[in-house]
């Protein structure tokens, strides 16, 4: 049993976290198509509050390397297991099937974490890249990676083969690279077991480094307990790495399974934070209650 399941969020809902599901057809149209060619978006694994929104705008996000991620982050709804499935060879050609007969426009690749693989998942981003660009080199295509990190004890050795990794990545020049702090540097232990905040500013920073003409991003959910002012350093910690993108965005616990909401942050923060974040330089600010790593990925 989760050691937070006897926790029960305190209080109701806030009004402004309360919306429509949406575009009901446009969300049966995918979750079919989904389902049909075996596949799996985190906007269905996630629950995500904006799909019916995106997937009417020809936007969707499809989740690589199979349902089970081989770590256990607090927040994630995302199932967790030792032993995921195996993968399927025909993965990326499904995903290239099913942005083409959705008829997207810009799609976003993520994946659960894979340490069991040699290379920890960088070849499923690269193999749906190019199925994609084989029907339609037109598509841009964003990737929200995981860290890479892992399968050597040498520190040396184990930053040396995730800057491999993330190079194969960039190399087929995705429209924009994305990787989540997800939170401030306090709670990271607590919330994204298996990741550091270091590492993760570590692989953006080696992003730029790589391909300084692919733009980065990141991301953080709020109301985990952190405060304003840590808010504030993590978003000047990530232009120190010269990240341009950012995303912030409220908490929702999926279950009592997941680590509670501390405090739901009002519209009028986000707005604040927003406005804090283009004086510090990002490029691109998405702040509000239910804006997520993907939401209005393609620009406004």
């Amino acid at each position: 049993m989760s050691r937070y399941s006897a926790i029960r969020p305190s209080e109701r809902l806030p009004e402004w976290l309360r919306r429509p599901i949406g575009n009901a057809s446009a969300i049966e149209e995918v979750q079919n198509l989904v389902k049909q060619n075996g596949l799996n978006t985190i906007c269905e694994e996630g629950r995500c509050p904006n799909r019916g929104e995106c997937y009417a705008a020809g936007t969707a996000t499809f989740l690589l390397g199979g349902s089970i991620c081989t770590r256990s982050c607090a927040f994630c709804q995302v199932d967790k297991g030792r032993s995921p499935e195996a993968l399927n060879p025909e993965e990326g050609e499904r995903v290239a099937e099913a942005v083409l007969r959705m008829g997207l426009r810009y799609v976003v690749l993520t994946a659960v974490a894979r340490d069991d693989l040699a290379d920890h998942g960088a070849s499923l981003f690269t193999n749906a890249m190019a199925a994609i660009r084989a029907r339609n080199p037109l598509i841009a295509i964003e990737v929200l990676t995981p860290d890479f990190w892992g399968g050597v004890a040498d520190q040396t050795k184990a930053l040396q083969a995730q800057r491999q990794r993330l190079a194969s990545v960039l190399k087929a020049q995705p429209v924009c690279f994305n990787h989540n702090l997800e939170t401030v540097k306090r709670l990271q232990g607590e919330v994204r077991r298996g990741a550091t905040y270091i590492r993760s500013l570590g692989l953006l920073a080696a992003a730029r480094e790589l391909a300084p003409s692919i733009p980065t991003k990141s991301g953080l959910m709020l109301g985990l307990g952190e405060s304003k002012d840590e808010v504030v350093d993590t978003l000047k910690d990530l232009r120190r790495v010269d990240c341009q993108r950012i995303t912030l965005g409220q908490y929702l616990r999926p279950s009592l399974a997941h680590i509670p909401v501390e405090r739901y942050w009002h519209p009028t923060e986000f707005a604040e934070l927003g406005a804090i974040a283009s004086d510090l330089g990002f490029s691109q600010v998405r702040s509000g209650p239910l804006v997520r790593s993907s939401y209005h990925a393609a620009g406004d």
